[in-house]
């Protein structure tokens, strides 16, 4: 038999959703990997290569059947959701992300074929604030513990991820916190930000930004399945951006505004589905956030292909230069808007993280 025969049987979460099905289809091909199968509730749209799809909500014990009859004995979690607005609401979102790990994790702990779990976390969990380090290791704690939201979510997921891993020691597990994932095929909060035709910008503020390109994305969870290295690592392209820079490579005009006008503009882009803006994007586009990867490449062995720069430049490929008399148009609507305060007081909460779905 050849060596695809004798690999192992991968299970991947979350494959509704274009990054996870991309994840797959890569693992499908990988050496060392001789099956692997995509849940989600409902079914990929694109192409899925050599991976076959069972419908299943991590959410419900039938996940424990999955990979009990598959013989599952490496689970790649992906599936946690960044946005409300795509599960149906908060309640929901929390309810999938959260309880729906912890499923996960249980059918993992009672399965004794399971001997390794890599897990897509995101740099969200060290928050976005002025009181931040330049760069975070993986050992720092957030300045303030986020309260609400995607970031409390995958705090939450990581403490019970810990706990997993600690009962079961013969499992070896990977926690990949990502920077913001960019690239032709993302739609996220933070990508569809990027799209707007005019960009607003908190005013007083040019955050710091690393972001991950999607190729890399995929190819280290390809990486982690292979090489079984326990831990939790940043994983970010080399170099960071200025926002004002990285809206100059996208070719995207801005406009300056208080950070509670920002939000208001949020709040509207949400209610016309134009994109999730939510606090924790705020928080972010504000304050920036530098994370370091010293850990990813000495000790992972894994060392992204693109950098933020050119992970930038090729996302800007998929966009069209925008200005003019839109640029003049937002700038209208801001002057609109009812006046709000200036000072600390306009500054958002600095609780709460911030992340592109990253």
């Amino acid at each position: 038999m050849g060596e695809r025969d004798a690999g192992s049987v991968v299970l991947v979460t979350g494959v509704s959703r274009d990054l996870a099905r991309r994840c797959g289809r890569a693992l499908a091909e990988a050496p060392g990997v001789r099956r692997v199968i995509g849940v989600d509730v409902a079914p990929p749209t694109g192409d899925v290569g050599g991976m076959s799809f069972v419908r299943a909500d991590v959410r419900s014990p039938v996940i424990a059947k999955v990979i009990a009859a598959e013989d599952v004995e490496v689970v790649v979690h992906l599936g946690v959701i960044a946005t409300p607005g795509a599960i149906g609401g908060r309640a929901a979102m929390k309810e999938h992300n959260v309880l729906g790990t912890m499923q996960l994790l249980a059918a993992c702990q009672r399965s004794p074929q399971v001997r390794r779990l890599v897990v897509k976390s995101t740099t969200t969990v060290y928050g976005a604030s002025s009181r931040d380090p330049a760069m975070f290791t993986e050992d720092m704690e957030p300045r303030r513990v986020p309260r609400s939201g995607y970031a409390k979510d995958v705090v939450e997921i990581e403490g019970y991820v810990r706990g997993f891993a600690r009962r079961r020691p013969d499992c070896t597990v990977t926690t990949l916190r990502c920077a913001n994932v960019v690239g032709p095929h993302v739609r996220s909060p933070f990508t569809s930000y990027l799209r707007l035709p005019v960009v607003p910008r908190v005013a007083g503020f040019d955050p710091r930004l690393q972001v991950l390109h999607e190729d890399d994305l995929q190819a280290a969870v390809v990486y982690s399945v292979a090489r079984a290295l326990p831990g939790t690592f940043n994983v970010a392209g080399a170099g960071v951006l200025p926002l004002s820079q990285l809206l100059r490579r996208l070719r995207r005009p801005s406009v300056p505004m208080p950070a509670a006008a920002v939000g208001r503009l949020g709040s509207l882009a949400d209610q016309a589905r134009i994109s999730d803006f939510s606090p924790e994007l705020l928080a972010l586009l504000t304050h920036g956030r530098g994370v370091d990867t010293t850990a990813m490449q000495d000790v992972l062995g894994f060392a992204p292909r693109w950098t933020s720069a050119t992970a930038v430049a090729d996302f800007a490929t998929t966009l069209s230069p925008t200005g003019g008399h839109l640029e003049r148009a937002l700038g209208s609507l801001s002057d609109r808007l009812p006046p709000v305060p200036v000072g600390p007081a306009a500054v958002p909460p600095l609780a709460t993280g911030g992340d592109g779905r990253g």
